[in-house]
């Protein structure tokens, strides 16, 4: 599918104005705050942003897999125009894993160590396509889906145990099961964070056929900007539970908005930083115990102002951008559209 025609389709994914809270020890804790993410079919989105901000919360949100202290508290998430939110718990389980997958982070600690992999792959298919249970039809597509993401002698691996497989080899499972049922749209969830180079490269070249062959769209959870800028259409750059930048992949790493993601870009070491210290955000993350009434990066950002603190920005679009700042907020009465700071942004270097 071509870009131009990925830009006519209608939304497959429509996340607006999200709110998760998680209780602990009395008090509500404000883990995502307005979030706002669409997907169509066939793209790539880009979900980035330092650990604790809210990423992988937010794929638990959408599938029904907030633990037992976490509740949505506003907002919704339209998949097909349907409100996944209001889907009773059957519902939503006949969704998950047939029209919405997931790929974790950590493959083994996700398939069961104590069954083979070709009986997880036919529970999947049991549970959610009883047409395709039948052992031999089973077994045939089991196969294909393991031949596909590249697991070789894949017939004779159906009686293997997860540890008997390499890390890449459980990632590139994970994919297969994930993809079972030929699944409109996948979340995934740091799935090369533990692999070397190469493995990535592969992983990463699966996914991006994947898209290209049957149009999946796909929300990719990383905070790692090289494989962002390498495979991603759009990025949502996320900060302490809101999203505070989305831009096609272009527009934000070469006209960053928000000073976080300008701060962001301009930490990732670059050859220009050779033999000198490296650019880093100074400050901390508040903790979501913290989270002040404004701007939660108001107290690491060099344009901060007191008021920051205090009123929070709405997400106003910007040049076909959105972006979370007073900087660009004219009802703030402070709207200063100032041009991106590209020479500290970072900007992806030619090779």
């Amino acid at each position: 599918m071509t870009d131009d025609a990925r830009i006519n389709d209608p939304y497959l994914l429509e996340v607006d104005g999200l709110d998760v809270t998680y209780h602990s020890q009395g008090r509500a804790l404000a883990a995502l705050q307005d979030v706002t993410i669409t997907a169509r079919p066939g793209e790539i989105i880009g979900i980035v942003g330092e650990s604790g901000c809210g990423k992988s919360t937010l794929s638990a949100a959408l599938l029904g897999l907030l633990p037992p202290n976490g509740e949505v508290t506003g907002g919704r998430a339209l998949y097909r125009g349907r409100d996944l939110f209001t889907l009773g718990p059957e519902e939503r389980r006949r969704l998950r894993g047939s029209e919405i997958s997931m790929v974790f982070q950590d493959p083994l600690t996700s398939l069961n160590p104590t069954l083979t992999i070709g009986s997880q792959m036919r529970d999947v298919l049991r549970a959610h396509s009883p047409a395709r249970a039948d052992r031999a039809a089973a077994r045939r597509r089991i196969v294909e889906m393991l031949e596909r993401v590249g697991i070789p002698d894949s017939a004779a691996r159906l009686r293997s145990y997860p540890h008997e497989f390499s890390g890449g080899q459980r990632q590139r499972i994970m994919i297969a099961m994930a993809l079972l049922l030929e699944p409109a749209l996948l979340i995934a969830d740091e799935v090369t964070s533990a692999l070397d180079v190469t493995l990535e490269a592969q992983i990463l070249q699966l996914l991006c056929d994947l898209r290209d062959e049957r149009g999946t769209a796909i929300l990719f959870i990383t905070h790692d900007l090289g494989v962002v800028a390498q495979m991603c259409d759009r990025v949502v750059v996320m900060y302490a539970g809101r999203a505070v930048e989305a831009a096609t992949v272009t527009d934000l790493f070469d006209h960053p908005r928000h000073p976080y993601t300008e701060a962001l870009l301009a930490s990732v070491p670059s050859r220009r930083w050779r033999g000198s210290e490296l650019p880093t955000i100074p400050g901390r993350v508040p903790s979501l115990a913290e989270l002040p009434e404004g701007c939660a990066f108001a107290n690491r950002c060099a344009h901060a102002e007191p008021r920051c603190e205090e009123q929070r920005p709405r997400y106003v679009e910007v040049t076909g951008q959105r972006v979370r700042c007073r900087l660009y907020d004219a009802e703030s009465g402070h709207a200063n559209l100032r041009q991106p700071n590209v020479a500290s942004a970072g900007r992806k270097e030619q090779p």
